[in-house]
């Protein structure tokens, strides 16, 4: 069995992506990821579940520079810059993914599952962008835990922005710092 699938997802997370997907049939709003580091997980488990993931627009797996550039338009300069383990990687993917999509909200997740020179382990950024609002971010310092548990608390991380998102107001979402 795959690492990140073994053991089974925690039920905190499994309850976090099933409020995540009745807040957006609730809202008639639909979800896009752009996932990296997670590789599909969070397109994976959103897809998941019956009866919401209808909910579910699509999902960009862009694990490559040349796929975050070619597929969500994030800049050369940024990954180049400031890295495709970055704030600004996130964020660009992030707003890729709803240029590149129907969806009303879209987040992303890029991040290193195990150390190397200079990419701490467990280091992971998040985006979340609405449509016609803000984009938000989050940095996660996981530490040194193991590729499959850097992953699981990524897709707890950005399900997590989803909630918060889902659940703001649009008027408020608008002003949002970002």
């Amino acid at each position: 069995m795959a690492e990140a699938l073994d053991p089974a997802l925690p039920p905190a997370v499994d309850a976090l992506a099933q409020r995540v997907l009745r807040e957006a049939c609730d809202g008639g709003l639909r979800l896009a990821t752009a996932e990296s580091c997670t590789g599909g997980l969070l397109a994976s488990l959103l897809t998941d579940i019956p009866g919401m993931s209808h909910a579910f627009e699509r999902g960009f797996v862009v694990y490559t520079n040349e796929a975050k550039s070619e597929m969500l338009a994030v800049s050369k300069a940024v990954l180049d810059n400031d890295g495709a383990v970055s704030e600004a990687a996130a964020r660009g993917m992030a707003e890729g993914a709803i240029a590149r999509s129907n969806a009303d909200l879209a987040t992303s997740i890029t991040g290193f599952t195990e150390g190397a020179p200079g990419q701490p382990a467990g280091l992971v950024h998040l985006a979340c962008a609405r449509r016609g609002g803000s984009t938000t971010h989050r940095k996660l310092e996981l530490g040194d835990v193991g590729r499959a548990k850097v992953r699981i608390g990524a897709l707890e991380g950005a399900l997590a922005m989803l909630a918060d998102r889902l659940s703001a107001a649009p008027i408020a979402d608008a002003a949002a710092p970002t």
